[in-house]
């Protein structure tokens, strides 16, 4: 029928040839037996909205009409593709592959059924078929637009923008503007016009399926990107929405994901009538067997989301295609059901081990065409550009890339011939457009010549200039040798995924599905340079990054905050501002230099040019020279704080203002700590220069500049390092000022911070868990009870001039215990371990001997502080038991204020920490790509860490503004992994605490060590070396 009318088909308009294709069995599998006789016709609705007609045998399985519409398009991977129908109740149900087509679709001529996307892969990297990922752009396109793919407005101008970069190619004003009045993407679209072609203007040069790649980078981080809502209720009877992806099933309230049961965790799917049972496996802490239930609208609506359900696991989970169950002999119980098909494993074998063929097919809105498959290898600029560690996504190297490629490209592949191998199609030879379309055999070309890209002729060339797009994405190599997007670069004022779960709590990062394969990082990581040099070149890289967005903290998000409220004097906004500004610019263009000496270095720009740009001591003498120039707003730093902090004491609506700026997620540390980030950041360009230094040989070509950068820092340094002690000391203070409540006038001139922790305070009731801190005159004790503040309330103080201290573990049977005896109290503490107490001792001795050498306290100093010991420090002891055991969950719920500050670890890990451990920390910052593995899963993850302020912030890149989830240190031990762990992988090392352990690994030997230094300054306090004087209480 179809030969007679000579109708185009999709595959016309894709510009393939109509062959036999490929079919989903497996290799001598036969396909289901069809007996001739009368045809029926079916009407098919692709994913480009055309309908296309394909008649089969009346009493053809699904399985045929779905392989006819696979092989129509010469689709490779049809599995991750179903199709569904309306049935007679107009529900949406997806076509059963096993059953006729006829016993499912009851009047064939009165009903249109969809070509869909029916599994989503948790990586898009993992489609392995230009074409595969076509459609699967072209299902995110028409999500968009019936509302089933619901983002913030940003989002969405984006997922836009790549669309039509994908369709009308580089951005034109005056195109771009009549494309967007005649192609309407999503309901009301005019409102976010201006902010979807301000994307499209940055991605100039993008090809159409590097555009796809984007557009589903972004997708697949979104929420609800694949999600199909289901309407159910819980046994309470509230409403709510179930969906299933190919972690485990979700449970949603409105668009609002509430509830996750990966597929570890699920023990059995039924249903019974109208209700829909999860039955999960014993947890470990456990007896019994937890079973939810749903109640559904129908047994209907039932049926066909457990169907989705099991194919989902099955698709995903499995090795294989289940095998069919044995009929029973009388009678039969339960549903026959069963997923039918390949699984993603045997997708991803069958195209790895080059099952498939090379063909061009043609884009409905544009005019490039493009080679199929991208699973050959990469260009050698493109096979320069992949990272391991995807850090670095310089828009120079990348726009480089591009401008090779396009010089490359020609109008036809010269490469194509006729494949002896491919099976005929009935219809071969039939003209497409008015030419016959052969396919191609893949064979063993140069890596030149497998990743050339047609492109228009009347495509303007990329300019070439090192000052590329930000929003141009770094290609990585994949497991199977395919481009894959290591890193998304996004705007800075755009996150994603803001809603996006914490890695740390979230199960649904313990699925393997979620991980990457290993594979990758190692075929990439040995095409970059591994010189000791490079790699603290690009530590300077990579902390410069954390540095920048820590700047955008004040120059962009605590400006733009202040300047909507009215609640900052004009004089201190000038203040800040006026100082930090100038610093933002400055290392915004620093940052540039050393990304894009990094790019030369690696060889993904000018990859010719070798020797000369194979350092970064000239770049770091060049720029620190600049930077003596800004020593004057450095030096203002001092005043921008005390400043900042004598406002807050002296306005209500100011100190409110901050307190909800430091509740945002961007400001991820304490406000105060990004004002002296500056002076912090002196530090560690000092440190940098001093391993660089130490590592070349005099004779080495790099040597002088390192060696005269260096000098020039450690002067900036000695300039300023007065104030950075005295801003540290006062910096701290204000903090734990937050902490407090009962102790108003905690900042006094004078009054130096020491050690804070937990102790256990002897009492009539026993040992009760208090929070001690320690000051070179006074030393305070305080309960957490479970206030809306989660702050600490003084009990009492002890003075330290006339302190005595001695040990009595004999006296009160206590191990650990100490006695301190003031003038008017005693009390008695223990400590949790014999190093703890250690610490304790050594500190509150030399408190005691600063503050016998000095004069003793002010009387006024202590004012207002709390008697020795307050009237209800009985009653306080008395209630603590409950109230502890309750609020040591605080730090997982985290609580709406200060619920996670360095006080509140210490409370929950039972730790302590000193002024000197705070400045160790200052100097051990670290950002850099980690992959983490959990206890029981079987693969890694890659994210962004940064390590700052005993605590590791996790984010997917670099570019995210603010942290998915963080990991505080404190307590936790550092160690290698032992054999019997079965990491067989270098660089790693393992962090555990108690029954939570983590593993990551490093992309060198040099980041390994220097991950292991940092993280062990925050593991393990350093011993006091050194009495403290009033002179240089903390000196770095």
């Amino acid at each position: 029928m179809g030969e007679t009318e000579q109708r185009p088909t999709a595959g016309s308009r894709l510009g393939a040839q109509e062959n036999a294709g490929i079919s989903t069995l497996e290799h001598g599998q036969k396909p289901p037996m069809t007996t001739p006789g009368k045809l029926v016709s079916i009407k098919i609705q692709m994913l480009d909205d055309t309908q296309e007609t394909f008649d089969i045998p009346q009493r053809a399985p699904g399985k045929v009409l779905h392989d006819a519409v696979c092989n129509h398009l010469n689709l490779v991977e049809g599995d991750y593709f179903g199709l569904e129908f309306p049935d007679h109740k107009k529900m949406m149900v997806w076509l059963d592959l096993l059953k006729p087509v006829m016993k499912q679709i009851r009047r064939p001529k009165h009903i249109v059924v969809k070509f869909v996307v029916k599994f989503f892969p948790p990586d898009h990297a993992q489609l392995q078929e230009e074409l595969t990922r076509y459609l699967f752009a072209l299902q995110v396109k028409q999500d968009l637009a019936q509302g089933r793919l619901t983002c913030n407005d940003t989002s969405t101008a984006l997922l836009i923008s790549h669309i039509v970069q994908s369709e009308i190619g580089d951005f034109d004003e005056t195109i771009d503007r009549e494309h967007l009045a005649k192609n309407k993407y999503i309901p009301h679209q005019e409102a976010l016009e201006d902010k979807i072609m301000e994307f499209h203007r940055n991605h100039m040069g993008q090809t159409p399926a590097e555009s796809d790649f984007q557009l589903l980078e972004i997708a697949r981080r979104l929420e609800m990107y694949g999600i199909r809502l289901h309407p159910a209720k819980d046994r309470e009877g509230t409403k709510i929405n179930l969906a299933v992806a190919n972690t485990g099933i979700l449970v949603f309230q409105g668009h609002t994901k509430i509830n996750a049961f990966n597929w570890a965790k699920v023990r059995k799917l039924s249903f019974k009538r109208k209700r829909f049972l999860i039955k999960l496996r014993p947890d470990v802490n456990s007896s019994f067997q937890d079973t939810l239930e749903f109640l559904m609208a129908s047994r209907d609506f039932c049926k066909s989301f457990w169907k989705i359900c099991v194919e989902h696991h099955a698709f995903f989970r499995l090795f294989e295609e289940p095998k069919p169950k044995p009929k029973p002999v009388l009678f039969s119980r339960g549903s026959s059901f069963r997923f039918s098909g390949r699984t993603q494993k045997q997708v991803l074998d069958y195209v790895k081990e080059g099952g498939h063929k090379k063909v061009q097919f043609e884009r409905k809105h544009s005019k490039i065409h493009s080679i199929r498959s991208l699973t050959a290898q990469p260009s050698e600029q493109h096979t320069e550009s992949a990272r391991a560690y995807g850090d670095n996504n310089d828009a120079a190297a990348v726009q480089s890339c591009r401008q090779g490629k396009e010089l490359k490209s020609s109008a036809e592949d010269t490469g194509q011939h006729k494949s002896p191998s491919l099976k005929k199609s009935p219809k071969e030879g039939r003209k497409v457009d008015g030419a016959v379309v052969s396919t191609v055999e893949e064979e063993e070309e140069p890596a030149k010549d497998r990743m050339q890209q047609n492109r228009p002729q009347s495509q303007q060339p990329s300019t070439g200039s090192l000052t590329g797009s930000p929003h141009l994405s770094e290609l990585s190599i994949n497991s199977q040798g395919g481009p894959s997007v290591a890193n998304m670069t996004l705007s800075p004022n755009l996150s994603p995924d803001a809603k996006q779960s914490s890695p740390l709590v979230s199960p649904l990062l313990n699925d393997p599905s979620c991980i990457r394969a290993d594979d990758e990082e190692e075929v990439k990581r040995k095409r970059f340079p591994t010189e000791k040099a490079y790699f603290i070149a690009k530590e300077v890289a990579t902390t410069e990054r954390t540095y920048l967005k820590d700047l955008e903290v004040i120059t962009s998000w605590f400006q733009s905050a202040a300047s909507k409220e009215d609640c900052m004097p004009e004089t201190l906004k000038n203040l800040i501002f006026s100082n930090f500004e100038p610093l933002h610019k400055f290392h915004t263009g620093f940052l540039k230099e050393i990304e894009q000496r990094l790019a030369l270095w690696e060889g993904r720009s000018n990859a010719h040019i070798k020797g000369d740009y194979q350092r970064i001591g000239d770049v770091m003498l060049k720029n620190i020279q600049s930077m003596k120039q800004l020593t004057i707003h450095l030096r203002k730093h001092n005043e921008i704080l005390m400043e900042l902090e004598n406002g807050i004491k002296n306005s209500r609506k100011l100190e409110t203002f901050c307190r909800d700026f430091e509740l945002q997620k961007v400001c991820y540390l304490p406000l105060n700590t990004f004002l002296l980030r500056p002076l912090h950041r002196l530090m560690h360009y000092k440190q940098i220069m001093e391993r660089l230094c130490k590592h070349y040989p005099p004779s080495h070509i790099d040597f002088r500049d390192s060696r005269a950068a260096l000098a020039e820092i450690s002067e900036m340094v000695a300039q300023l390092h007065g104030n950075m002690i005295k801003m540290e000391n006062f910096q701290k203070l204000h903090e734990l000022k937050k902490d407090l409540i009962g102790m108003d006038n905690l900042v006094i001139p004078g009054r130096e911070f020491i050690r804070l922790g937990s102790l256990s305070k002897l009492s009539g009731k026993g040992l009760q868990q208090r929070m001690f801190f320690l000051f070179n005159d006074i030393l305070l004790y305080t309960s957490r009870g479970l206030t809306a503040s989660n702050q600490f309330k003084v009990h009492g103080h002890l003075p330290l001039y006339g302190m005595t201290m001695e040990e009595s573990e004999e006296e009160w049977g206590v191990p650990h215990c100490l006695t301190l005896r003031g003038q008017h109290q005693s009390i008695v503490v223990a400590a949790s371990t014999r190093a703890e107490m250690d610490k304790w001792t050594e500190d509150i001795q030399m408190a005691i001997d600063l503050a016998e050498k000095s004069s003793g306290p002010a009387p006024e100093l202590l004012a207002s502080s709390p008697d020795n010991k307050s009237p209800d420090e009985t009653t306080v002891d008395q209630e603590s038991e409950d109230d502890l055991s309750a609020s040591r969950t605080s730090l997982e719920r985290q609580s709406p204020h200060r619920g996670n500050t360095t006080v509140h670890v210490c409370w929950h890990r039972n730790t302590s920490v000193s002024m000197i451990d705070f400045s160790i920390a200052v100097e051990n910052q670290l950002s850099g790509n980690l992959l983490r593995k959990f206890k029981n899963s079987n693969g890694w993850q890659k994210l962004w860490v940064v390590f700052t302020n005993f605590c590791m912030f996790f984010y997917k890149s670099h570019q995210d503004n603010h942290p998915l989830a963080s990991l505080p240190l404190l307590g936790y031990s550092l160690t290698l992994p032992s054999e019997s762990e079965n990491i067989h992988k270098d660089y790693v090392f393992k962090l555990h605490f108690k029954s939570h352990v983590y593993y990551f690994r490093a992309e060198s030997e040099y980041t390994f060590e220097r991950w292991m230094e940092v993280i062990r300054s925050a593991t393990s306090s350093a011993s006091r070396t050194r009495a403290l004087s009033h002179k240089e209480p903390h000196a770095y």
